[in-house]
This record gives structure tokens, C-alpha cells and sequence, in this order.
């Protein structure tokens, strides 16, 4: 546990405390903006395996049953991770000002379109329910310090990026922040942005439903734990 507990704190430290931060803009500013991403993204994977390998340990010798919510928790959870697949497939392949190198959309007239229309943050919002998701259907200890982990760096990670992204263009980030939200559907119901399924591409959400099917059926012999009998 403890080792599990050391990698979670690794992985969400350097996530909190660097990415987005102060510290991020000082680093990259003395050993440049590409060596700094190579450099995090290589703490991050490896943190990230650390969590994989310390996770399964804990797994195969038990923690202590916190919460269990039975069926309902079960069927509430498949329910969640298939809109998690939805917000993080048809976040990630579409533009968007928030990710990495594609900074340049927040000088278009319209920035917020497609997805970003009903969150500026599609992928964690994703995050955000898979990993509730996995914190309903698993109630031991060891899995809520890992998915809890997850949780609480794709919230800190919102309010990361946002801070980066004004920094960087404090006009355009403040035009695009207008017509967005973090919570789904927000900017939607103030008025400050409108719904527009076509812009969002049924192909992505077709293969979100895919992949969600794959992984659903594949999740016994992929993570030791079956979702559905076969």
C-alpha cells in the first residue's frame, strides 16, 4: 500500500504543483518548451507505471472493503464509463484551444464550436467519470486512493490548463472562456453558447460507442476483471 500510495502522490503532485504552473513556465523557460514536455512526459509515464504495477500488487493481496453498492453500483458505473468514452473520444479528435499545440484556435472567430460548445475540458471531463465510475463499482481501499488519484488530477488539471492558456493569450483565452465551461452543458443553459449535434461528427461518436463495446467485452482478459459474462 504504501508504494501505491507513494506513486499516486508522485503522479498528482508533479500534475498539481508543476503542469500549468509557475514552476512549469520557469522550467520550460530554462531548458526550452520541447525538452520540458519530453522531460514530463516521461516522469508522468513513468509515475503512471509505477501506479499500474502498485495498484495490481494491492489488488492480488486485498485492501480493506470501504463501500459496496451491489447491482445498482454496477449498472450505474457501465453507465458512466460510456459517457466517459463519449466525451473523451469526441474530445480527442477534435481541435481545441486547450490541447497541446493547437493554442493558435483561440484567434478563430468562432473557437468554441463542436464539443467545446458543451465543455472546454472534453478528455477530463472524461477522466472525471470513468473515474468515478471505477470508484462506485470498486469500494476497497487500495482502488479508491487510484481512481480517486485520477479524479483529483483531471479536476486540478481544468483549472491548470485554463491558467496556462490565459497566460499565453489573455485576450483569446478570454473570449473562448466566454463561450465555455467546465461543467457540461453550463455555457449551454446560461445562454452563452448553443448545442450543435452535426458539429459534433457522428463518426466519433460511433467510434466511442465502439471502442466503449471493445473494451467492455475485452475488460476480463485485459484487466483481470470481467464486466459482462460471456
Amino acid at each position: 500500500m504504501t508504494s501505491l500510495v507513494a506513486a499516486c502522490a508522485l503522479f498528482f503532485l508533479i500534475h498539481s504543483l508543476i503542469a500549468g504552473t509557475g514552476v512549469r513556465f520557469a522550467i520550460a523557460g530554462r531548458i526550452g518548451e520541447k525538452p520540458y514536455r519530453g522531460l514530463f512526459s516521461v516522469v508522468s509515464l513513468g509515475s503512471l507505471v509505477w501506479m499500474a504495477m502498485s495498484y495490481n500488487w494491492v489488488s492480488e493481496t486485498g485492501s480493506k472493503l470501504l463501500w459496496f453498492f451491489g447491482y445498482a453500483g454496477h449498472g450505474i458505473a457501465v453507465i458512466l464509463v460510456l459517457l466517459a468514452f463519449l466525451f473523451a473520444v469526441v474530445g480527442m479528435t477534435s481541435r481545441n484551444p486547450t490541447s497541446v499545440e493547437q493554442e493558435g484556435l483561440l484567434r478563430e472567430p468562432e473557437p468554441a464550436k463542436g464539443i467545446q460548445r458543451i465543455t472546454r475540458h472534453p478528455f477530463l471531463v472524461g477522466v472525471v467519470l470513468w473515474s468515478t465510475a471505477h470508484l462506485i463499482a470498486n469500494g476497497d481501499l487500495g482502488s479508491v486512493i487510484f481512481f480517486a488519484t485520477f479524479l483529483l488530477v483531471a479536476l486540478v488539471g481544468m483549472a491548470n490548463i485554463d491558467r496556462k492558456r490565459a497566460r499565453q493569450d489573455p485576450e483569446g483565452w478570454a473570449r473562448f472562456a466566454a463561450q465555455t465551461s467546465r461543467l457540461p452543458f453550463l455555457a449551454i443553459a446560461q445562454g452563452r453558447n448553443r448545442f450543435s449535434a452535426a458539429e459534433l461528427g457522428w463518426w466519433r461518436i460511433l467510434l466511442a460507442i465502439v471502442l466503449y463495446g471493445v473494451i467492455l467485452y475485452l475488460h476480463g482478459w485485459m484487466f483481470g476483471v470481467p464486466v459482462i459474462a460471456h
